[in-house]
């Protein structure tokens, strides 16, 4: 890729010679913020795209109870997935806000891999930060890192070796790891013909987005997804765009 003096490289484009996709993230909305406009890109090719969530997101909400918030946010991720044209979303019901990375967190994932054989897993931003700006979050570390080593967990057939007594055996076919909102971003996916459904699937998380914000609610969804699809822009060709960070295999 072309670069010029000062000024960051070109964000390549995302491949394409993959058929299944398995996105897993910590909370309800991880993946609305900004990867539901490739998402609904890859859905309108054919390609399948399943969601698994290790949360219900039961504590991010301070007005609401867990009790209440938690099976609020699972109908509202459901309708977002929906929106982009994903039809199975799965959800661990790990305790949101306490995930701790280890090897319970790796096998959950690497049995989700085995058992929908992705070609390409998507994920969270799993670096400490939000582009050097911001602290991220314990949640999205621990789920961010746990996926990138459940990927080859999965592969391993020794790694785990009772879920192959469960019937799942080892896939090793996961060609690429994609990170979203991650602060070292190589590729990207045009947001044009998905931003109008990435809308909608943020919109979808309403009772996340009341509590967020005194805006209006589609006012709200359309400047951040615009906001960060220009950010993006600048690297890959002035084009509207979904950034990742993708790590091959």
């Amino acid at each position: 890729m072309a670069e010029t003096a000062g000024a960051p490289a070109q964000l390549a484009e995302m491949p394409t010679d993959w058929q299944r996709a398995l996105a897993i993230v910590a909370h309800p909305d991880d993946l609305e913020y900004g990867a539901s406009a490739a998402v609904a890109t890859w859905t309108d090719e054919g390609r399948d795209v399943v969601y698994v969530l290790a949360t219900l997101g039961e504590a991010g909400i301070d007005g609401i109870e867990p009790a209440t918030a938690g099976p609020l946010r699972e109908q509202e991720q459901r309708a977002g997935a929906a929106a982009v044209g994903v039809s199975t979303v799965e959800f661990l019901r790990h305790r949101d806000g306490v995930i701790e990375y280890g090897t319970a967190l790796r096998r959950d994932f690497a049995t989700a891999i085995r058992r929908h054989r992705p070609e390409l897993v998507l994920t969270l931003n799993h670096h400490d930060t939000w582009g050097g700006v911001t602290w991220n979050t314990p949640d999205h570390r621990a789920v961010g890192r746990a996926v990138l080593d459940a990927v080859a967990d999965a592969g391993n057939r020794w790694i785990f070796p009772e879920l192959v007594e469960d019937g799942l055996a080892s896939w090793n076919g996961v060609r690429y790891v994609a990170v979203a909102g991650s602060p070292q971003p190589t590729h990207a996916v045009d947001a044009t013909a998905g931003y109008e459904r990435a809308v909608r699937s943020l919109l979808a998380h309403r009772t996340y987005i009341d509590a967020l914000t005194d805006q209006d609610p589609e006012q709200y969804c359309r400047s951040f997804l615009k906001g960060s699809m220009k950010a993006a822009s600048a690297r890959f060709g002035g084009r509207p765009a979904v950034s990742f960070e993708l790590f091959t295999r």
